[in-house]
């Protein structure tokens, strides 16, 4: 029997051999509790050389939980966090922001390909003027890196945003769930694409690129970090035995193995992209510049894939380039391809598809 296939998620994927092999290690012996450990400090080290900057990090097990934690540092109750309407902070986290920040207003923008422009965010923040009591306050901005269309923001675009977010006297963060695969699709270094930008504080995601259930939320300020300590145990956030977060931490980022992952996560998903382009039927809407790959396809297409045991995820969007039109008969899939996948499952996805 040909086993299933799910290439619908990244999250799909168990840990590296590196990260396990870490955990195995951290097992061993006593270590201080809740962060005070060596495995965390020796995280929280490479960090900081990563990001060539002094860093205020606090590790946390979920993305959701690194997010909403990430934002409610830089926003007050009654401020405004812009974000692109189709966002993860927005669209995928049940509230966990508006939650964690004690109310703070979530406010979507428009922008094709998942991207925020400063020409789309303009009026939108200008709509808040500050220190009128009747209006939430402008107080963030996020940016997600990789987009949920799976492209990638400039570095020139991301110096852009965060130029005129601080004009406006907002603080940046960056959403970095898919960090890696973005880093690499850029050529760029971890400074670069963060602190360099004008990026306050980013939430470094390592779950989808290796580790078994670990993101850190990093700020380059001290002043912005000095209530997350409180924040976090507040949250529930805080591991009692901190070193499994941060022995996964070592094990993703020793040896560029973090890099490794995410150059064969994109490299797949090239593969995968020119074979559905040579086929002649499949539209892709937006160019494939990390590890997810969109695609529109006849549903009967769909429907033998599904057939064969090959998984992808079911897709909508609303920021779809103007003159692409999906129609009744077709099927609008997300492929997301991780460290683990290979050469051969990418082949099966297309000789299904030309069968």
């Amino acid at each position: 029997m040909t086993p299933s296939l799910n290439l619908a998620s990244d999250n799909v994927t168990g840990m590296s051999d590196a990260v396990m092999a870490a955990l195995i290690k951290a097992n061993e012996g006593n270590e201080p509790a809740y962060g005070a450990d060596q495995w965390t400090a020796k995280a929280e080290k490479l960090l900081a050389e990563v990001f060539e900057h002094e860093v205020f990090v606090s590790l946390v097990a979920t993305g959701t939980g690194s997010n909403a934690l990430a934002l409610a540092a830089l926003t007050p109750p009654w401020g405004a966090i812009f974000c692109h309407q189709e966002s993860h902070v927005l669209d995928d986290e049940c509230g966990a922001p508006e939650m964690f920040t004690d109310g703070a207003k979530l406010v979507g923008v428009k922008g094709e390909a998942g991207k925020l422009t400063v020409a789309a965010l303009k009026p939108v923040v200008d709509h808040f003027v500050p220190g009128v009591i009747k209006s939430v306050q402008p107080a963030a901005l996020s940016i997600s890196q990789v987009t949920e269309a799976g492209t990638v923001y400039t570095l020139s675009e991301i110096k852009a945003l965060c130029a005129f977010a601080h004009e406006r006297h907002l603080k940046v963060h960056l959403d970095g769930a898919r960090f890696g695969n973005a880093l690499v699709s850029l050529g760029a270094t971890p400074a670069e694409m963060t602190w360099k930008a004008g990026v306050d504080v980013v939430t470094f995601g390592a779950t989808k690129n290796g580790a078994l259930a670990c993101e850190a939320i990093i700020f380059f300020d001290k002043a912005l970090s000095e209530s997350m300590p409180f924040r976090r145990k507040r949250g529930g956030h805080t591991v009692s035995k901190g070193r499994i977060l941060g022995a996964q931490m070592i094990g993703y980022l020793e040896d560029d193995h973090w890099l490794h992952n995410a150059r064969h996560a994109n490299a797949m998903a090239q593969a995968l992209t020119q074979g559905l382009n040579a086929l002649g039927f499949a539209r892709l809407p937006w160019p494939t510049q990390a590890n997810e790959v969109f695609v529109v396809m006849p549903k009967a297409k769909a429907k033998a894939l599904s057939d064969a045991g090959i998984r992808a995820a079911p897709w909508e969007s609303i920021s779809l380039p103007a003159q692409f039109e999906i129609g009744a008969e077709d099927a609008f899939l997300r492929f997301v391809l991780s460290f683990k996948t290979t050469p051969s499952e990418i082949d099966r996805v297309i000789a299904t598809l030309k069968a």
